[in-house]
């Protein structure tokens, strides 16, 4: 099994050394350096990392470069501001290893104090509730914490480049069928400043580059609707949900009914 992690990276010098000692052995960091000036590119590469240059402003510039540059099984993002830690993926990447998903989200779960401003909060639910309505899966989180394989990635022709590239992978892996699991993973208060979520005009920009993205039209052939995998009330054990076909974007909802 080989797997790659893609780090968007846009001056994160301060997280890089703590969120690259938790991508777990034997797999491979990539880290996508997208305009630093803190010399983060040159402290990944003497960290371990395989350092890709993204000179696109973009997070989703910067994403697709990783996965671009991948040429493993397995393709997972997290981001590098030690929010997340990679070593979470591990049960992520196990899940569509063996078959039971496509996609693997990680939802996210606060733990301090800060770590999820209300601004934020509030566009994630937005957003979660317009997924809903053109997907059919009820998602509760957006998150950068992901894995799927990297050939069924490429597959989706995914094209947006700024902030509407997590939710254009969702949308577009709902069209074509795919199953998604959502998982928690806990979620720390983030290592410096945000550059979309720290304040909130760059959360509701982030939010119109994501509108933008679900005003694609969807595919009008009738389709396998997604499976959304949530996670039971404990928030242990994920519950398969079977699907219903999907044919225009009134389909019912997979999983709980709105």
């Amino acid at each position: 099994m080989s797997v790659d992690v893609v780090l968007p990276c846009l001056d994160e010098a301060e997280a890089l050394p703590w969120v690259l000692d938790r991508v777990p052995d034997r797999w491979r960091a990539i880290v996508v350096d997208n305009g630093s000036t803190d010399g983060s590119a040159a402290l990944a590469r003497r960290l371990g990392a395989t350092v890709v240059h993204e000179p696109r402003r973009g997070f989703g510039a910067a994403c697709h470069a990783g996965l671009l540059a991948s040429d493993a099984e397995f393709v997972c993002y997290c981001d590098c501001d030690a929010s997340l830690d990679p070593g979470l993926l591990t049960g992520m990447v196990d899940s569509v290893g063996d078959g039971s998903a496509d996609l693997v989200l990680g939802r996210r779960r606060p733990t301090g104090r800060g770590a999820w401003p209300l601004h934020a909060r509030a566009g994630n639910a937005a957003l979660s509730r317009l997924v809903r309505r053109r997907t059919g899966l009820r998602l509760h989180d957006l998150g950068p914490m992901r894995v799927a394989r990297r050939d069924a990635l490429l597959s989706l022709d995914l094209t947006d480049r700024r902030s509407g590239y997590p939710l254009q992978m969702v949308v577009r892996a709902a069209d074509a069928g795919w199953r998604v699991r959502e998982v928690d993973v806990p979620y720390r208060p983030r290592t410096g400043r945000s550059k979309v979520t720290g304040t909130w005009r760059g959360t509701w920009q982030a939010v119109r580059d994501m509108r933008r993205v679900l005003d694609e039209p969807a595919p009008r052939a009738e389709a396998t609707a997604p499976v959304a995998v949530e996670p039971r009330g404990d928030g242990t054990t994920p519950v398969m949900v079977k699907a219903e076909p999907v044919v225009d974007e009134a389909a019912p909802i997979v999983g709980e009914r709105a």
